[in-house]
């Protein structure tokens, strides 16, 4: 395979950023790369340091994985190089290529198309608890983000805390809930049926409070665009086919593809054995959220990165 070759200045920024690894302590360096560099040669200016590779270019991917360096495969590239490294990091976590808690330091281009030009260090334990509005912001379809807030707010909870000690794994499903409920049939005898909307508002301390109670039940929750949970405990029944998601996910997590493909609501698992939580829109993942130690701070953020980056 033909390789781009690395400018002057691209050389110059890995050596800064081996540099930068061993003032920062950090772990690892993360590439986000449009062009089949030479791999072999970046890890040899590199020296030990573990270089992870991320891109949505299959010629990339054919190069990194010719070059035997780590490599994570984005789908669908984001709007912006910020949520194209957020992503990045997310599945590379997912993938043990880096921890939770590392420092990495990313490159990636911003004002050249296929260059390299920009060295940021990223401390993923900040980094994941500063979650953006935006990044639930950009999944609305007809779920007002004041909504899905809430749910993954509870969904993080769930995850993090576990109930009595112990880990809970839980399902959320968020918008079209005429729909989702034909498309799902009752495990269990509904504990919020009977009770007047205002009593079913997900904005509520109590509901919430009951929703985690009762997150150790089989099935889903259902809540409607509003915020009014319709149902707890249902079993979904949509068609699981032309889906593609992680191995090692289980049942939980292919019920919420399958369920946010057939209905284009979203929905939201929580991984009982890891506290991950992930959003599913159109039968993918959208957004991981890795468990913290701390409560995830919400910040609105108004800046975006240069245009020509996009």
């Amino acid at each position: 395979m033909k390789r781009a070759e690395l400018s002057p200045q691209a050389v110059s920024l890995i050596k800064a950023a081996r540099q930068a690894v061993e003032d920062s302590d950090s772990q690892a360096i993360i590439i986000l790369a449009d062009l089949p560099f030479d791999f072999s040669e970046i890890q040899r200016f590199l020296k030990k340091t573990n270089l992870v590779v991320a891109s949505d270019k299959p010629d990339v991917h054919r190069a990194a994985m010719e070059d035997d360096v780590d490599l994570v495969p984005l789908l669908h590239e984001p709007q912006t190089r910020q949520l194209q490294l957020s992503q990045s990091l997310l599945e590379a976590i997912a993938d043990d290529l880096i921890q939770s808690g590392d420092k990495i330091v990313a490159l990636y281009p911003v004002y050249e198309k296929d260059m390299f030009d920009t060295m940021s260090i990223v401390n993923l334990a900040e980094h994941l608890a500063r979650l953006t509005a935006r990044d639930l912001r950009r999944l609305e379809t007809q779920v007002p983000l004041e909504t899905l807030r809430t749910v993954v707010d509870l969904a993080v909870e769930i995850g993090r805390e576990g109930r009595e000690g112990k880990p809970v794994g839980a399902l959320f499903v968020v918008g079209n809930h005429r729909k989702v409920m034909k498309l799902s049939h009752e495990q269990v005898h509904d504990p919020f049926r009977g009770y007047s909307q205002k009593e079913r508002m997900i904005r509520s301390p109590r509901v919430r409070e009951s929703m985690k109670e009762l997150a150790q039940i089989d099935g889903a929750f259902i809540v409607s665009s509003d915020g009014i949970v319709q149902a707890a405990g249902r079993i979904l029944d949509a068609p699981q086919v032309d889906l593609t998601i992680s191995k090692g996910l289980g049942s939980r997590h292919w019920a919420a593809a399958a369920i946010s493909k057939t209905t284009n609501a979203i929905a939201i698992a929580v991984s009982e054995s890891t506290g991950t939580v992930r959003i599913f829109q159109d039968g993918m993942v959208v957004l991981r959220i890795e468990p913290m130690d701390r409560a995830m701070k919400w910040h609105d953020v108004d800046t975006e990165p240069p245009s020509q980056a996009d």
